[in-house]
């Protein structure tokens, strides 16, 4: 997948999203810290002044960064002519393995960003990064949906990116074929509860309407 393209007169965002693709490759040795941005900023040429400028919110924020990236990179090598062509359960079932294909470079750093997202006080912080990650998936699949369902399919998403995330994380199996056995399983699961929510949908004919209603109260059905 292509990697991220720094402008030559890059704004903060712009070297935030670079940095972010970035900072994992040394965040695995130093950790997510000031150490590893400006060893980032250093191999992408930005001035360390200015690249701490694009992370006043620290670990926390480099991590969202490298999040923001690998969605920006997902959704460049999955146009939607190539998802066009994909069933929906190979549609989230690419995304997903396409997802873990650009971490596994930097597996330790997954299990640090994990560890600093699982402390108490930024609890809050990872429900919004897995919320995103849900919704980037949902949006690539070519999903549009606005009502009710557009929460659901992403709850049930992000748990299901989450359990897959942690079993690759332990994986050493061939081919990582626990991986995609725990993804198989649970992309089943999301089909099924999928299905079951659509049986108990009101058809769009039987929804209570106010006028049938006084209509059949001053005519009475026979």
């Amino acid at each position: 997948m292509a990697a991220i393209v720094l402008p030559a007169d890059p704004t903060l965002d712009e070297m935030r999203l670079a940095l972010g693709a970035e900072i994992p490759a040394h965040a695995v040795f130093d950790g997510w810290n000031d150490a590893a941005l400006v060893m980032a900023a250093d191999a992408l040429k930005i001035d360390p002044g200015h690249a701490k400028l694009a992370f006043p919110d620290g670990a926390l924020g480099m991590i969202d960064a490298w999040y923001a990236s690998i969605d920006t990179r997902l959704a460049a090598a999955f146009p939607p002519e190539r998802i066009a062509e994909m069933k929906i359960r190979q549609r989230i079932a690419g995304l997903v393995l396409a997802r873990l294909d650009l971490v596994r470079p930097h597996k330790q750093a997954v299990r640090s960003a994990l560890a600093i997202l699982a402390q108490p006080r930024n609890l809050p912080t990872a429900a919004k990064l897995g919320w995103r990650t849900a919704d980037a998936l949902w949006r690539i699949a070519g999903d549009t949906a606005t009502d009710f369902n557009h929460y659901t399919k992403r709850l049930t998403l992000s748990a299901l990116y989450a359990s897959t995330l942690l079993a690759w994380l332990d994986d050493e199996s061939e081919d990582e074929i626990e991986t995609k056995s725990v993804l198989d399983r649970r992309i089943g699961d999301v089909m099924r509860f999928e299905k079951l929510k659509a049986q108990f949908a009101p058809h769009p004919d039987r929804q209570f309407s106010v006028s049938r209603f006084l209509g059949r109260l001053r005519y009475p059905a026979a």
